[in-house]
């Protein structure tokens, strides 16, 4: 069951997470940085279940691997932007590091994208 899976499981605490960060983002970027971010997290999510669904995950992991990337950057952004504090940076960067590793053995027992570090 997709619920069991520790990778679903990871990323839907991330994007909970994101959602409530980015809403305290300021008005200005609530339609850029903040949707980026967030989108991110959402295509993350995304990707984990159609990899889950599928028979061939190559495709679907290649784009959670992309998608946690972007929101790892967006997320570093958003600290040096002074949108975040350090401490909700240290807590969503370790999320995304664990999500990222999960990812990463979940990518390699089916062979499919190289993980970047």
């Amino acid at each position: 069951m997709l619920k069991d899976l520790i990778v679903f499981q990871k990323a839907y605490e991330l994007l909970k997470w994101i959602h409530l960060v980015t809403a305290r983002f300021p008005k200005a970027e609530k339609f850029v940085l903040a949707a980026r971010t967030e989108n991110a997290a959402l295509d993350f999510l995304e990707a984990v279940i159609e990899a889950n669904e599928s028979v061939d995950k190559t495709a679907s992991l290649k784009r959670a691997v992309l998608a946690l990337e972007k929101l790892r950057i967006w997320l570093r952004l958003s600290f040096e932007l002074r949108y975040v504090a350090i401490k909700q940076y240290e807590y969503g960067a370790k999320m995304a590091d664990e999500a990222g590793r999960l990812l990463g053995g979940w990518n390699k027992r089916f062979g499919g994208a190289k993980m970047q570090s």
